[in-house]
């Protein structure tokens, strides 16, 4: 391996296919992505078989993308006509699985991951309405337009942002979600979320192999109440451990951690190590 091993933010897109590709490859897989071997690559496994704290640890990437599947899908059916996937990386939901052919789903990242994204599957033919929209997120002028375009094309839009706020500062993150409330038709979100314990956990285990190019920044004492103050309220939240012991991908000195730990964490124990998935909406006005 090179000095720096994941050389920049892209690099944990192929990184995270790893693991779904080792999901579906078992017998009992719990969601199946037939392209995630093919995204991840050779320098994805590289990446996986290197950081061993991850691997160890693999039930918290498939217990996210399980979370995310089922509240996308459970979102679907509440009449959500337009899909937003925010730094989508190499996610391959609008290809795995059965959605409505009339969902328009855009996915929004940088250029390099997405040209890469789009030359392996370009033979494939995704089962929705798919864009691609390559810009920095990080360019608050340019989001909020996009925001904006995207929000007068639909009635009801759903925000998915999986593997991204962690990469933000907390003003960063505030700032973000602002910017999300803004446009009328944007509705509700999905993303995940780790304590500051969790966090402190993560980089002490990971931050050296992880470097510069992906530093661990978000973990809000406060949990998803964090984004309350900027327009959005939690509606449903999945600790990532339960819910790992739930689908049976946990030892069973995890399991016995999954039972001491809450499904939503609490702002008096943030110290202690909590992930999860939570479904946000916008407050009324």
């Amino acid at each position: 391996m090179s000095e720096s091993l994941i050389r920049n933010i892209s690099d944990t897109a192929r990184w995270a296919a790893v693991y779904r590709a080792r999901e579906t490859e078992r017998p009992d897989a719990l969601f199946r992505d037939p392209f995630a071997r093919r995204l991840a690559g050779q320098r994805g496994e590289e990446i996986a078989n290197t950081i061993k704290f991850s691997t160890k640890n693999s039930w918290s990437w498939i217990a996210r993308t399980h979370l995310f599947d089922n509240f996308l899908l459970d979102q679907l059916r509440q009449d959500c006509d337009m899909v937003i996937n925010l730094a989508a990386g190499l996610d391959s939901r609008p290809y795995r699985m059965d959605l409505p052919s009339s969902l328009k789903w855009i996915e929004v990242d940088l250029p390099e991951i997405l040209d890469y994204k789009q030359e392996l599957l370009e033979t494939e033919a995704p089962t929705c309405r798919l864009e691609r929209i390559a810009l920095d997120l990080s360019n608050v002028a340019a989001r909020r337009e996009l925001f904006d375009q995207l929000g007068r094309r639909s009635e009801k839009v759903l925000i998915l942002s999986e593997g991204l706020l962690v990469y933000f500062t907390p003003e960063e993150a505030g700032a973000f979600a602002a910017d999300l409330k803004t446009p009328a038709s944007f509705h509700r979100w999905i993303l995940d979320l780790a304590s500051p314990g969790l966090l402190q956990l993560l980089r002490k285990n990971m931050a050296k192999d992880m470097g510069e190019a992906a530093v661990l920044k978000f973990g809000p004492a406060e949990g998803p109440s964090f984004f309350q103050s900027y327009g959005w309220n939690p509606i449903a939240v999945r600790s990532l451990l339960k819910t790992a012991g739930r689908l049976k991908r946990l030892s069973l000195f995890m399991k016995l951690m999954a039972s001491l730990t809450p499904e939503v964490p609490n702002p008096k124990q943030s110290q202690r190590p909590w992930g999860g998935v939570c479904v946000l909406e916008k407050a009324a006005a």
